[in-house]
């Protein structure tokens, strides 16, 4: 099932709860950058695409100006996703069907709806939290300005729209261990099905 939530909804804290649990976790994090790491063809395919400027002395992707790039040109952004995404998809893929004897399994995904990974799952589940607290918390964890969060919260599925695709949506409005409660709850359900 894939997992995701906003900015500082508290998605990582919901992931390490529920590996705490026992149950494994594919990190669509991980997969999109190890797709792009030295010798890569996703890598060779972005700088033929880029330019080599993308690259960096050593052969490694250079994400400081590719973010740069990116997030100035939407078009850009769009050419990169279609690059990556299809590979990402691949990558998850193979590494559910390697993950055996297990009642279920958790791909987290932050660009989950935004990039329209819903139709891979049979259940989603999303961590919301009320926008006012992504912006707190994120200032708190990442100290950055409430401009810088509100406009990677532009770029980020709504709130509503995130919790429209959601089969299970947990409540982080109150503490952690509200939180976590939940997430027990709903794995005791979960193994309880399989």
């Amino acid at each position: 099932m894939g997992l995701t939530g906003g900015i500082g909804c508290g998605k990582s804290t919901a992931v390490d709860a529920f590996r705490v649990l026992g149950v494994p976790i594919v990190d669509g994090d991980i997969i999109s950058k190890k797709i792009v790491e030295k010798g890569s063809e996703a890598l060779d395919e972005i700088a033929s695409f880029f330019g080599d400027d993308l690259l960096l002395k050593s052969g490694e992707l250079n994400r400081p100006l590719l973010k740069e790039i990116i997030f100035s040109d939407s078009k850009a952004l769009e050419n990169l996703e279609t690059i990556l995404h299809p590979r990402i998809k691949i990558e998850i893929k193979a590494q559910i069907s390697q993950i055996k004897n297990h009642s279920y399994v958790i791909v987290d995904i932050p660009l989950l709806v935004e990039k329209n990974y819903q139709e891979m799952f049979d259940q989603i589940i999303v961590v919301d939290c009320l926008p006012e607290q992504q912006v707190h918390r994120v200032i708190l964890r990442d100290e950055l300005s409430d401009s810088d969060i509100n406009k990677i919260m532009k770029n980020q599925a709504t709130r509503d729209d995130r919790n429209t695709v959601a089969t299970k949506i947990l409540d982080n409005t109150k503490d952690k261990e509200f939180l976590l409660s939940q997430i027990n709850r709903l794995h005791k359900a979960l193994v309880a099905l399989s």
